[in-house]
């Protein structure tokens, strides 16, 4: 029973589908574009998404330091996601981490799956920045290398050619810093060129030190052509140069200086779109003039002045959708608060979730060998102290059934007290045939049966060998009644058999328990002096740890104990009914079986005469 048991715990599988068994804890993060989360009305498609990982919504106590455990898996449990990490500090408790979603559709919550909880060694990074991105992302700065020249994350090699002025406390972690002067250059990538009338998209995160006139953000010219993002005393614009002259597109309200704000530009055809914050900002009638030059961050003079930071440009033109989910994801607070829903930490739902993690977790990991060499020796303790209860019960409950049984035919005998045995083995089990199949299996586990059986026998023997017809002597009862003492000595015997192993769990179970903690104790603090070092983080694993071997030793001790004294009570119980029916029988075989003299002598009185009175 108990093998069956162990069995069916080993085999249960998790209520809900686990990705890999190795990763102890997940956490759901749904993306809600419906109308109760960001209300994003139009197509988004395949995008990054990137994910501001804090106190609040993560646990970095349960994660590695480096974040190397950390996986991404799709909403079928199956799929792993690309993803790389912009920054991580389990210091701080902050993360910045993009992920790529391969298809996100407007009115439709699209959910993840965040898997951590992994020690092992084998557990290490699995960035893949160019994989997050499309094949339509030309660039991606995520200006987080402080001093160095920006590293394009895309995987095309569109790094920067110089290093700009880093900003500590960007948007996104570490950003960019533009004093107006020195403006920071891009490569002349085929994969950054533009066609005359094509498509592209550019965004990126401002923030504006103050209201100039005509500052230029980006910038790219190529003969008579020329095409320029800036802010004009707030107002964001694009302007476009080419065979007709400039133009420039309609302004509206202007920024608020020292803020953040969104600011993206989408070329697509005759038309450029300006957005500002995800909300479409200004329209300008005019196509992408053909472009093979190198790009410009800010400008030698009246360039930009502020911060900047996450910037993308793309071959394509991105849906307003694609836009808006960006303003909205990349910026936090409340807005992307309703658009990224963080769901609870979760472990996996099987018999033995609560010991890979949490403070069991911890304590399995800091046990000694010593400690596993008491456990283990206490668990077979257990096991076989359950298999002694298990065993008794079993075998007292089917004995008081067969005793009841009996009892209810004995209960019927006038004279001759061998009519429910008859020495015939099969009779003997039904009871002169009184009992059906069901009853004789039951029969088999009675203990009066059997002492019955004993003196059915000695009856039937001493009748046999004295040639007497149901006569049996004083010296015969006595010597029937020694073998009933006997059956009933071995059928306690039986029933005590085995139960000295719970009383030595009882007794030996703690003591055990507390060897192995003295000893884990011990070696705690040698290990501490070795060290030379005393903090609470160190020592109280390791306390924690040897606590366990009392606890095992208890967990041994109290079942049995509870398991013996039910048992003893029991067994006191069919030790009284042998009692009573030993005393019961001698009596029956004294009263229907002794000799006729010593039976009939009140009865031997001279018959009244004729004469004399009746009185």
């Amino acid at each position: 029973m108990l093998a069956t048991v162990l069995l069916a715990l080993v085999c249960a599988s998790p209520v809900r589908a686990w990705w890999n068994p190795e990763w102890t804890l997940r956490k759901k993060i749904t993306m809600d574009p419906t109308a109760a989360g960001a209300a994003i009305a139009g197509p988004i498609g395949a995008t990054p998404v990137l994910l501001r990982l804090h106190d609040g919504n993560f646990s970095f106590a349960g994660a590695k330091e480096d974040g190397g455990d950390l996986r991404f898996v799709a909403e079928d449990d199956k799929t792993p996601l690309a993803y790389h990490i912009e920054k991580y500090d389990p210091v701080l408790n902050e993360a910045f981490i993009w992920v790529r979603i391969p298809d996100l559709k407007p009115g439709e919550k699209t959910s993840l799956w965040l898997y951590y909880g992994n020690a092992a060694a084998k557990a290490v990074r699995a960035d893949d920045p160019k994989g997050t991105y499309d094949a339509d992302t030309a660039l991606v700065w995520h200006l987080a290398e402080h001093g160095a020249p920006a590293v394009d994350a895309s995987g095309n090699g569109n790094n920067a050619a110089n290093a700009g002025l880093p900003a500590d406390t960007a948007m996104i972690g570490t950003g960019l810093r533009l004093d107006g002067k020195t403006p920071v250059s891009f490569p002349a990538s085929p994969s950054l060129a533009w066609a005359a009338g094509g498509s592209m998209t550019w965004s990126a995160w401002l923030k504006p030190a103050a209201l100039q006139p005509g500052a230029v953000i980006f910038s790219r010219r190529d003969g008579g052509g020329s095409f320029v993002i800036g802010l004009d005393n707030g107002v964001p614009f694009v302007e476009v140069a080419g065979t007709a002259g400039p133009q420039r597109s309609p302004g509206g309200a202007p920024l608020v200086a020292t803020s953040w704000h969104h600011l993206a530009v989408v070329a697509s055809g005759p038309q450029i779109t300006v957005f500002l914050d995800g909300e479409p900002y200004a329209a300008l009638n005019a196509a992408l003039p053909a472009m093979t030059v190198a790009a410009q961050l800010g400008a030698a003079a009246g360039g930009f002045v502020g911060e900047l930071d996450e910037l993308e440009i793309s071959k394509v033109a991105r849906p307003a959708g694609f836009v808006k989910f960006a303003a909205l994801t990349q910026g936090g607070g409340d807005r992307a608060a309703k658009l990224l829903l963080f769901g609870a930490d979760e472990q996996p739902k099987d018999w033995l979730s609560w010991m890979k993690g949490g403070y069991f977790g911890i304590i399995l990991n800091s046990l000694t060998l010593d400690g596993w060499v008491v456990i283990a020796i206490l668990m077979v303790m257990s096991a076989i102290s359950w298999f002694v209860m298990v065993n008794k019960v079993g075998y007292l409950n089917s004995l008081g059934r067969g005793n009841k049984l009996f009892l209810k035919g004995w209960e019927e005998i006038a004279n001759d007290l061998t009519v429910l045995d008859h020495g015939d083995p099969d009779k003997a089990r039904s009871l002169g045939g009184r009992v059906d199949a069901a009853g004789q299996k039951a029969l088999r586990r009675s203990t009066v049966y059997r002492i019955y059986h004993i003196g059915a026998a000695e009856i039937r023997h001493r009748l046999r060998a004295d040639h007497s017809e149901k006569v049996l002597s004083a010296r015969s009862i006595q010597a029937i009644r020694a073998s009933l003492d006997g059956g009933l000595i071995r059928e306690t015997q039986k029933l005590n058999r085995m139960i000295v192993l719970l009383t030595i769990a009882i007794s030996g179970g703690p003591f055990l328990g507390l060897l192995g903690t003295v000893v884990g104790v011990m070696i705690t603090f040698a290990a501490v002096a070795a060290a030379g070092e005393v903090n609470v983080n160190a020592i109280a694993p390791g306390i924690a740890a040897a606590l366990l071997a009392t606890v095992a030793g208890l967990a041994v001790a109290i079942p049995a104990l509870f398991g013996y004294n039910y048992i003893v009570t029991r067994i006191k119980d069919a030790t009284s009914d042998m009692h009573v029916f030993i005393d019961e029988f001698v009596t029956k075989m004294a009263e229907h079986y002794s000799e006729p003299a010593a039976r009939n002598r009140t009865l031997t009185r001279a018959p009244f005469a004729p004469s004399e009175p009746r009185g």
